[in-house]
């Protein structure tokens, strides 16, 4: 299976253009966040999501904590996909399914520990997929992604095991880790900001050189033929 491939932080059609060209999925399209490098305004988050050909995902990642609130989010962007990075309370979830039927829900877990394998009952019923970063929601000023760090892959390798859903992998990645972090965990998909970027712009070089990792991580746990 091809593993996918978001590119998060887009900050222009340009970029956007850039990794499409590339070989992306999906676009992450950063909304206001306590922390974190990547914000843009709901206006440019709108402008990206229709300039996405299908069949590329925009994702618009909000730190909105209530259904009706990131339902109003979703309403000012219009993207096909919401990234729900705060974890918020399962009730909320529920009526968000009901608020917006026709987006598709990924649920951010934040992998500080074995605990992070709890939530998955609590969400799976209200989400498609899972995306498994390496904030910090519990900090002072709260990490809810872009942090650059990576996460004890063994817990991410058991959640994607136990795990009917779709799920991605964030939080340290590039080139140099891509097929490490593919072959050990197996996700569906894989996200990264800060690995394809020099001083904060998208980085063609970097970005290709990723991606071709993630193939060549795809080649090595393609069955192999009589």
């Amino acid at each position: 299976m091809r593993t996918r491939i978001k590119i998060c932080c887009i900050a222009s059609i340009e970029e956007a253009r850039l990794a499409i060209g590339a070989g992306a999925d999906a676009l992450g399209l950063v909304g206001a966040m306590p922390s974190g490098p990547g914000p843009i305004s709901d206006e440019t988050i709108f402008e990206i999501a229709a300039f996405a050909p299908p069949p590329i995902a925009p994702f618009l990642l909000t730190s909105e904590q209530t259904a009706d609130a990131i339902s109003a989010h979703l309403r000012r962007t219009h993207t096909s996909t919401v990234q729900i990075v705060s974890q918020i309370d399962p009730a909320e979830s529920a009526k968000l399914v009901e608020l917006e039927p026709n987006v598709r829900r990924v649920q951010v877990v934040h992998v500080e520990g074995p605990s992070a394998l709890d939530l998955m009952t609590a969400y799976a019923p209200h989400v498609h997929a899972f995306l498994l970063d390496s904030g910090r929601p519990s900090a002072g000023v709260p990490e809810l992604g872009g942090t650059g760090r990576q996460h004890d892959w063994e817990v991410s390798a058991e959640f994607v095991r136990a795990c009917a859903l779709p799920v991605f992998l964030a939080g340290g990645l590039s080139a140099a880790n891509a097929v490490d972090a593919i072959t050990r965990v197996r996700p569906f998909g894989v996200d990264l900001c800060s690995g394809v970027r020099t001083n904060g712009r998208l980085d063609a070089a970097k970005l290709c050189a990723f991606v071709q990792a993630v193939r060549r991580a795809d080649q090595e746990l393609a069955p192999r033929g009589n």
